[in-house]
């Protein structure tokens, strides 16, 4: 796939910056000693900052690689990471993490986000003070670069309101000179001072880039990070917390323990400001609709997946129809063949870094003979045929199922119409052997299933975000104001029709929690392993909930060990796992000569059983320690709660 050049581009020039004191204005490199004055006055070293700063955004936020070469799936109940490269993500489960270190920095934490903030204003104030010209060959460009960095400033506060809550929000380059005595803002101060730059920056861009410049900010990115900001602000870790069992002390807590209407009023405009925006010719955005229901050929044109995977749902993160049309924000290859290396199975010449969960498995519907999808553990599964020892063809599961997950017995590689499958009861891909999985899954999605190692690769995907993410926002709102209503059932079901899916049955159209659960059951399946779980549990305050509470009460009292508990409290309850974030199971195949998987000569049914514990304190675990170098520095600023 082409992509655009600018985005690829490599500045000549650096900004650097280490800390809110930091007293390094503009670093020059030996090879290009220009003043700053020099620097400001030329269009075209201006538009190489702005580059740098995208380079910076880029590597802020790198949706399946946010740690290094794990994705934040491994620090929460969609995956588990393996031990390889310090054992980063297993750190974080193990609670071992803490106020001197923050383990697998990749540019997404403190220091670095506001490295990233400093550029954008080193560029706001430069080209104020020096009156930088506009470009000669492109008249109107300068104003448009100036639009990308307040959209940019925007969002690095927002990364940084994602994981530390309360920050200081820094809107001028800081000097030596100045009181380093710094101190944090409330989230919604915050929030609104990202609105302000996000509607700065709406003013400047166009609606839409072409060409080589596409990719850059436009309008609609600037309306979905009003949209993403709203949003987080109506969430109950900020609207509503002592509702929802928070027992924290932030500095502002009295902003966030009552729920605020407004706050949800003004999400639901945000995200249908997304929804509405047209452009010349009508919406800016549509879902990706490309190939039919019976197309299943993969990468290389082959239907190695025993017509399990519709190529829609590959494509949809490679085409560039979906990139065009549905992506609101994205940055391009980030991505490449070695992560493909990274995520295969052992028998594939893989390491299986981050295998998928049983918690992230139980959320993939089932579709019903009544045409409704409904949970595997709904009373109305086991009357429409679920048996969880044949849990992935006992009944037709949600397409994304298959397109996101390799299972025991899944149609996996090999020519067409004969495709291997996976075994992970015996060879290579046996649960617990070397560099093999521990939950009994392999990571499907993303996987171009032709590649063999013999050719380059590069993944643009996921987006940071695309259209899905602001019909949800803006459902959730909308059944949060007035209840379920005909539209948002609607919306919803077109992004499960997209994908195959039956719609959600008639009964959500009734029922106000009902709705609610759906909605979030289709955040986690629609986006898995697209870096949203680690901050929508925490925003939902899951693990918090009294009722995920006597869920995990029930897990201790199913049986006498974990592995009895985990088989004991589905067969009991037929409940989704605690989303408390403190454990995780998987499934193992048991050879059983009436088990319904067929493999070779053998048979198989499927077991549950616990994988390991995790450790999530609430609501110390909510949001993440500033470090104390950085404390040291502006004692002012004062600690996250319970660090």
């Amino acid at each position: 796939m082409k992509m655009n050049k600018f985005i690829l581009s490599i500045s000549v020039i650096t900004v650097i910056f280490f800390c809110l004191g930091c007293n390094k204005y503009l670093d020059k490199l030996p090879d290009d000693q220009l003043r700053e004055d020099e620097i400001f006055s030329r269009y075209d070293k201006v538009n190489q900052l702005v580059t740098d700063i995208y380079a910076k955004a880029k590597g802020a936020n790198q949706p399946i690689s946010w740690f290094y070469h794990f994705s934040s799936a491994a620090i929460t109940d969609e995956a588990e990471g393996s031990s390889v490269e310090g054992n980063i993500t297993n750190r974080y489960n193990t609670g071992d993490w803490s106020v001197n270190e923050l383990p697998g920095d990749n540019g997404q934490f403190w220091n670095s986000l506001y490295d990233g903030i400093r550029r954008t204003n080193v560029v706001l104030q430069g080209v104020t003070k020096y009156n930088t010209p506009d470009d000669i060959l492109e008249p109107g460009s300068l104003p448009m670069r100036i639009g990308e960095i307040y959209f940019m400033r925007a969002y690095f506060h927002l990364l940084l309101i994602r994981i530390y809550g309360e920050i200081p929000y820094v809107d001028h380059v800081i000097t030596a000179t100045e009181n380093m005595n710094f101190e944090k803002q409330s989230f919604h101060t915050v929030v609104e001072k990202i609105v302000k730059d996000a509607e700065e920056a709406y003013k400047r861009v166009p609606e839409k880039w072409e060409g080589q410049n596409f990719g850059r900010i436009d309008k609609g990115a600037c309306l979905g990070l009003i949209a993403q900001a709203r949003w987080m602000a109506a969430t109950p870790l900020w609207n509503g917390a002592a509702t929802k069992g928070y027992t924290g002390t932030r500095k502002f807590e009295s902003e966030y323990a009552a729920v605020s209407p407004d706050r949800w009023v003004k999400a639901k405009e945000a995200a249908k400001a997304v929804l509405d925006f047209t452009i010349a010719g009508g919406k800016r955005y549509s879902l990706f609709q490309k190939y039919s229901k019976t197309d299943f050929g993969d990468s290389g044109g082959q239907n190695t997946n025993k017509s399990t995977v519709p190529t829609r749902l590959w494509q949809m993160y490679y085409d560039m129809e979906a990139f065009k049309n549905e992506y609101v924000l994205f940055f391009t290859k980030y991505k490449g063949e070695g992560w493909f290396g990274d995520v295969y199975p052992p028998s594939r010449g893989g390491g299986s870094r981050q295998m998928p969960v049983q918690e992230q498995v139980d959320e993939y519907e089932y579709i019903s003979p009544d045409g409704y999808g409904y949970p595997i553990y709904s009373e109305k599964a086991k009357s429409d045929g679920y048996d969880d020892a044949n849990p992935y063809v006992s009944v037709a599961r949600d397409p994304r199922f298959y397109r996101d997950i390799i299972f025991h017995g899944a149609a996996f590689r090999g020519g067409d119409n004969n495709p291997s499958q996976m075994n992970t009861a015996e060879g290579a891909n046996r649960i617990g052997s070397n560099n093999a999985t521990k939950t009994g899954y392999y990571l499907r999605k993303y996987l171009q299933e032709a590649w063999n190692r013999n050719g380059s690769v590069s993944i643009s995907a996921p987006p940071v975000w695309r259209l899905p993410d602001f019909i949800y926002i803006y459902a959730e709102a909308v059944n949060q104001i007035d209840g379920p209503t005909q539209e948002i059932y609607d919306l919803i079901n077109q992004v499960r029709s997209r994908s195959f899916m039956v719609p959600m049955p008639l009964a959500t159209l009734s029922d106000k929690n009902l709705m609610d659960e759906y909605i979030k059951r289709e955040r986690r399946v629609e986006f898995f392993y697209e870096n949203k779980r680690a901050f929508d549990f925490r925003l939902y305050l899951e693990p918090s909930s009294s009722v995920e509470k006597a869920k995990k009460a029930l897990f201790e009292s199913a049986g006498a060990t974990d592995t009895e508990r985990s088989i004991n409290y589905w067969k009991n309850n037929r409940s989704a796992y605690p989303k408390l974030q403190n454990m995780i199971n998987g499934m193992r195949p048991i050879e059983d000569p009436n088990g319904k998987i067929e493999i070779g000569t053998k048979h198989y049914r499927m077991e549950r059983f616990f994988v390991e514990n995790r450790v999530f304190d609430a609501p110390k675990h909510y949001l993440f320690p500033i470090l104390d170098p950085e404390l040291q520095k502006s004692p002012t600023l004062g600690q996250n709660p319970g660090w």
